[in-house]
């Protein structure tokens, strides 16, 4: 006690003299409050923290100068670290090598199967505070790493649990071939935090569950018990051109919009109606942006729950941000659109006390169409002058190509920073996913409601709400995104960004031109080439798979039957996958294949109805391409029902050891003379 108490003395003396404030302890137990606490974001931050990002971006990117693939835009985003260290004979790769005060509040992978072991070592300790398997970290299935603070979305892997630390924050991995962010804090010197521990987290057991089961329901309205709310209904019908407007007193602050839209044509409604709020009179409105681009959905009503905001099964819209104001705020709608709309509405408002942290909540909306996918360039979503914090933005991307889109980074930089702070390996994995895969999942921080598909062909919507890991900023924030194709095109790009800032911060956009205010159609795909009599791999039903995720693929026209193949990611040796085909009669057959080469695919062994076909076969190759249709032999069919097999049995030794596995298609035709 007597120590305990000399250290909060030292602290206190320390303050007097002007050398480092002391403010309420930071714990593991306040980090996991602060992950619903949207009221938090309107003031800046107290204790002052930055927030930046390790990652395995291409080291080659070191000059904006050199714009290229191989600097600038490099895009061997995998298996890049610190350095690596030997710990009791056995190499470690560092991810993330950072000095405290501070708290780890996002870790992310798209293969943490090929990192082994994560270990976590805190304030300079020699032994890992938490050392268990990356995989099993980030599945949501392992205490205190519980779901949905800890999940899987669309072939990414995610956890948003708080890491705190007093001093020093180290974390290495077994293996090195794989893809990480990991977000975190620096609190200002002097700041007090109790570093993680297990017992810390046990006895803050109750709190991890509450926490989960919010973020599980995350479209609730959780306002705190002392704030006397009202509710301001209205509704409107307006006719192209027309203006609906109402004036809010102070003080005070919006916790919730919610709205429903009536409209013949919703995408060109939700895109076409603009929302402008401005708070205390400021020059320029605060909010301005397409509405349905507001709630966080484009184009249209796109179902999906977060935190912030969504769309509901019913179609409404809310957005529950915090929005305060002293004086008086000025909500106005604006029809540009060609048709009438009709919006029923709801308003929130409450108490707030105002106080030199409060901080004004503004939207930002840019649009460019048409962008050119090369030379490669960074696209900007928001630019912002003064001081505040980052808490989130929405993307809405236009493909008129099946082929990936968005292999670029993020790009963000702090207060004049020269190189990003925050520099990243895809755009899919910033968002919380990977693989650039179509799948649709939602999330109580980032989303994918939308992907038209086939692959990554038409309208894409994707979201990345910044709660525990907002972005505080003094003097400038910049957030640009590499346009990285895997075609040579043209796409479009929307962006609505969220942050807060002082009354005297603002963007440097110009306001929202009417033109830009339309959804740009995907240019029609024309049909593509089959094998004649194929198989298609992704057609195909799965019987059973050992280990990792079978689903399809879609790739280049050019490359895969049906520009598509059956994909088989995250399995290991041993493994096998089991398949389902059809044959028109019984008889001896020649089969042949169409398969994927790649880096990171591995040696496996076929097998048709249990019976070895040929010797394994090695999927390596230096780039990724399709083999021609291979013939593996003659094997006896049953009319209807066949199996054909898949072992993994090993990689080449020049291979990223992730052993994936490609199916284009298959042929069979009957042996006439046997």
């Amino acid at each position: 006690m007597m120590r305990r108490f000399f250290s909060i003395v030292c602290a206190g003396a320390c303050c007097l003299v002007g050398m480092c404030p002391v403010y309420g302890e930071v714990t593991f137990e306040s980090l996991l409050r602060e992950m619903t606490d949207l009221e938090r974001l309107t003031r800046f931050p107290q204790p002052a923290y930055t927030c930046k990002q390790f990652s395995s971006y291409d080291r080659r990117s070191t000059d904006k100068n050199v714009p290229t693939d191989e600097n600038w835009f490099a895009n061997g985003d995998r298996g890049h670290h610190l350095r690596v260290e030997e710990r009791n004979g056995q190499q470690e790769w560092v991810m993330m090598d950072a000095e405290g005060p501070g708290a780890i509040v996002r870790i992310w992978s798209a293969n943490p199967q090929d990192a082994g072991v994560l270990r976590i070592y805190l304030d300079g300790s020699s032994e890992p505070t938490i050392e268990m398997l990356f995989i099993e970290m980030l599945c949501g299935e392992k205490w205190p790493f519980v779901s949905p603070i800890a999940h899987f979305a669309s072939a990414g892997w995610n956890s948003y649990l708080p890491i705190p630390y007093a001093k020093h924050c180290k974390v290495t991995a077994s293996s090195p071939n794989f893809y990480y962010h990991i977000n975190y804090r620096t609190y200002e010197k002097g700041t007090q935090v109790i570093s993680y521990s297990e017992e810390i987290a046990r006895k803050a057991d109750a709190v991890l569950q509450e926490m989960a089961n919010a973020l599980k329901k995350p479209d609730l309205l959780n306002l705190k018990k002392d704030v006397r709310t009202k509710n301001i209904h209205f509704k409107t019908s307006l006719k192209p051109r027309a203006v609906f407007s109402r004036v809010f007193s102070g003080p005070g602050a919006f916790y919730a919009i919610e709205t429903i839209v009536s409209a013949s044509d919703m995408e060109g409604a939700l895109r076409g109606c603009v929302l402008e709020i401005r708070f205390d009179d400021a020059r320029k409105p605060q909010v301005l942006a397409p509405l349905g681009d507001f709630f966080g959905t484009a184009p249209g009503a796109n179902r999906y729950l977060s935190l912030p905001s969504g769309v509901r099964e019913d179609g409404s819209l809310y957005a529950h941000w915090v929005m305060p104001f002293r004086r008086k705020a000025v909500f106005r709608m604006r029809n540009l659109s060609s048709q009438p709309v009709d919006l029923k509405a709801n308003i929130i408002q409450g108490d707030y006390k105002w106080d030199e942290r409060s901080l004004y909540f503004h939207t930002t909306w840019r649009s460019e169409h048409p962008i050119p996918t090369h030379p490669r360039q960074d696209w900007n979503y928001v630019q912002v002058e003064g001081k505040g914090v980052f808490v989130g933005d929405m993307l809405h991307v236009t493909n008129s190509v099946k082929e990936w889109w968005g292999e670029g980074d993020e790009k963000i930089y702090v207060d004049g920073e020269d190189f990003p702070s925050h520099f990243g390996t895809g755009s899919e994995d910033y968002y919380g996913y990977a693989w650039c895969s179509p799948q649709q999942f939602t999330h109580a921080y980032h989303n994918q409601p939308r992907c038209d598909g086939p692959g990554n062909y038409g309208h894409t919507c994707v979201s990345r709400f910044h709660i525990l890991d907002n972005i505080p900023f003094h003097k400038s924030f910049q957030f640009d995104i590499e346009v990285w194709h895997a075609r040579n095109c043209e796409i479009a790009m929307a962006a609505t960004s969220f942050w807060y800032g002082t009354f005297h911060a603002k963007d440097t956009t110009r306001g929202i031109d009417k033109r830009r205010l339309v959804v740009v159609p995907p240019h029609p795909l024309p049909p593509p080439r089959r094998i004649e009599g194929a198989l298609e791999g992704e057609d195909m039903k799965v019987v059973s798979v050992s280990g990792g995720q079978v689903q399809p693929q879609t790739g280049v026209e050019e490359m895969w039957s049906a520009a598509k193949q059956l994909w088989w990611v995250g399995g290991k040796p041993g493994d096998s996958l089991v398949l389902e085909f059809s044959a028109p009669k019984t008889g001896r057959f020649n089969i042949s294949a169409k398969f994927t080469k790649a880096p990171d695919y591995g040696v496996v062994q076929l097998k048709v109805n249990g019976q070895p076909v040929g010797e394994p076969i090695d999927f390596y190759n230096e780039t990724v391409r399709a083999t021609p249709l291979l013939l593996l032999g003659q094997c006896d069919l049953h009319e209807g029902a066949n199996t054909l097999s898949v072992e993994i049995v090993g990689k080449n030794d020049k291979a990223i050891p992730s052993h994936m596995f490609g199916l284009d298609c298959i042929v069979i035709n009957p042996v006439e003379n046997p």
